[in-house]
């Protein structure tokens, strides 16, 4: 399934299939208020987590539809060295 929506949106790195939100509440990120269809999502925003599964940086904004820029990653990534 992650597949062919991967290939349909031409992604080129790994998703992560979390049917039982386990990797969400390992990382702290469930929402607790998101009730019916959308109970056991995560807060919306972007980890950056280094080989050994510890996070390095977090980038959260408010509502789901904004996201952290390229350039804004791109800093990110450079200050965790």
């Amino acid at each position: 399934m992650l597949a062919k929506f991967a290939d349909l949106r031409k992604i080129v790195f790994p998703l992560l299939s979390d049917p039982d939100s386990r990797a969400i509440r390992a990382y702290g990120l469930l929402n607790k208020e998101a009730k019916g269809k959308t109970e056991g999502i995560p807060y919306p925003g972007t980890m950056l987590i280094d080989k050994d599964g510890v996070i390095r940086a977090k980038l959260f904004l408010e509502g789901y539809k904004d996201r952290p820029s390229t350039d804004e990653l791109i800093k990110a990534a450079q200050a965790i060295n």
